[in-house]
């Protein structure tokens, strides 16, 4: 049986986090500035996250972040890489693959790029016992071109399409590109706020789970592009539970299911999200979505705050 939701992720320590300017142009996320503490908050913040995924049993690899050189968001590491094993990207005409791919993405921030000097990839090396494919899209940066991985692109890999609203950061040629080089199939649409600002990265209105959706359909304005969406959705057998700008903007779209284990060591699947984005669902939504998978809910609220990003940004899927 193949699985297409991983057990093991990979979590960068924070060592100088921080809100970040150059980020701050088109996250509308953010919100603090310059807090005081915004390191050993989100250090503590970090660490009992960690500590809640691996009484789930996901395994947790944490990689120490270094001073420098300095990476304020290096928290987020899904978007700089993914990783996709042999079994979903193997095609018909090369059913022997047997090599993990690491793809790299092009990054808005000139500091974000810095992030891929850091010692993720010795560590991805090693748990890989060196035995993988880089796929780089990193050289678009030259062109200004962006496609920012995780966040960029909601994979649903059991059905191999990817789904993306389209902005700053996520370029819809590069993602045909992406698409047609991994072998994907790929829904675009364009999103907003409530404000009517483009949203920043897919991540943060829409998750795809293995039997469910969660989206924030009235962030899409076109009324053709939603429908569009949620006709794939449903094609590919998925329920939608659909959320609103204001769940939206507590997180509640920014969600990830892991593959856990009980204290039996059953497997299970896993829901993470912040305290923020559960606190924002009524009982009907926990209730729906807890008859799904357990919900691990860290208290993330200086990292949301001062990072513009939550729950599902600070992992990077390990497959």
């Amino acid at each position: 049986m193949k699985h297409y939701f991983t057990d093991t992720v990979l979590m960068v320590r924070p060592v100088a986090f921080g809100f970040n300017e150059q980020t701050a142009e088109n996250n509308a996320f953010q919100q603090d500035g310059f807090a005081e503490g915004a390191q050993e908050k989100a250090l503590a913040e970090f660490d009992n996250y960690v500590k809640l995924l691996e009484e789930a049993g996901i395994n947790v690899l944490v990689v120490e972040d270094t001073p420098q050189p300095h990476t304020p968001d290096s928290i987020f590491p899904n978007n700089w890489f993914s990783t996709h094993s042999a079994t979903e990207l193997s095609f018909e005409e090369d059913p022997a693959a047997t090599e993990s791919t690491v793809v790299l993405y092009p990054m808005f921030a000139p500091n974000r790029r810095l992030e891929r000097e850091k010692n993720v990839m010795e560590c991805l090396k090693k748990h890989y016992n060196s035995n993988l494919q880089i796929v780089d899209f990193t050289g678009s940066e030259k062109d200004g071109v962006f496609l920012e991985g995780t966040g960029s692109l909601i994979l649903d890999r059991e059905n191999k399409i990817a789904y993306a609203c389209i902005s700053p950061r996520t370029d819809e040629d590069l993602l045909d590109e992406w698409a047609d080089k991994l072998g994907y199939d790929y829904c675009s649409f364009e999103a907003t706020d409530a404000n009517g600002t483009p949203i920043y990265h897919t991540n943060v209105m829409m998750c795809v789970g293995s039997r469910y959706a969660i989206v924030c359909l009235d962030a899409i304005p076109n009324i053709e592009e939603r429908m569009n969406l949620i006709e794939i959705l449903e094609e590919s057998g998925k329920e939608i539970f659909e959320i609103t700008l204001e769940q939206m903007e507590s997180f509640a779209g920014n969600m990830l299911e892991l593959q856990g284990k009980d204290a039996s060591g059953n497997t299970r699947p896993v829901i993470v999200m912040s305290a923020t984005a559960k606190e924002s669902l009524d009982s009907e939504q926990l209730h729906l979505l807890q008859n799904y998978a357990t919900i691990v809910a860290p208290d993330l609220d200086c990292i949301e705050k001062n990072g513009g990003g939550s729950a599902r940004c600070m992992i990077a899927e390990i497959c």
